[in-house]
């Protein structure tokens, strides 16, 4: 059986968020070269449209840190889905830089922001769904949010 993007997402038994529209002068994705998508920093946007919100080490432990990861991956594919119509037309991830929100002597960054990349490796398997990535600690976040994310991908050849 040949699985899709979009069929090993439903397997998942997950919801996606509203898109969400930009809060400053930005586009939330660009197409380059009908080849690379570039995906803007995401945060943590839930089905209801409101923020999880907190500074992890203070106000949320790793745990946490990463179920808002794997929220801000939800918030990315919402956008995906929005913008391209469909998972299926992203080949593979090629990048992802993820921000977390944390106290000075947090030191498991790239934990969190596992939350969102076992997410894309269930969605575009091992091969396409892991790609190259940098989790950093970050002071402060836009709204308090405990996660941004932002993404490059490759599309699909039509």
């Amino acid at each position: 059986m040949n699985n899709t993007p979009e069929s090993n997402f439903a397997a998942l038994g997950l919801n996606l968020p509203p898109a969400p529209k930009p809060l400053g002068v930005y586009k939330p994705l660009l197409i380059v070269d009908k080849r690379w998508v570039y995906v803007s920093g995401h945060g943590t946007v839930q089905d209801d449209g409101t923020l999880v919100k907190g500074r992890i080490g203070k106000d949320m432990d790793a745990d946490a840190g990463k179920l808002a990861a794997r929220q801000v991956g939800l918030t990315i594919l919402s956008t995906l889905k929005a913008n391209l119509g469909s998972l299926n037309r992203i080949k593979r991830v090629i990048k992802v830089l993820g921000m977390v929100n944390c106290t000075p002597d947090f030191e498991k960054h790239p934990f969190i922001i596992n939350g969102c990349s076992e997410l894309f490796a269930k969605i575009w398997g091992e091969e396409n769904g892991i790609g190259v990535r940098s989790a950093v600690g970050m002071g402060s976040l836009p709204d308090n949010i405990p996660v941004e994310i932002e993404v490059m991908f490759e599309l699909e050849e039509k």
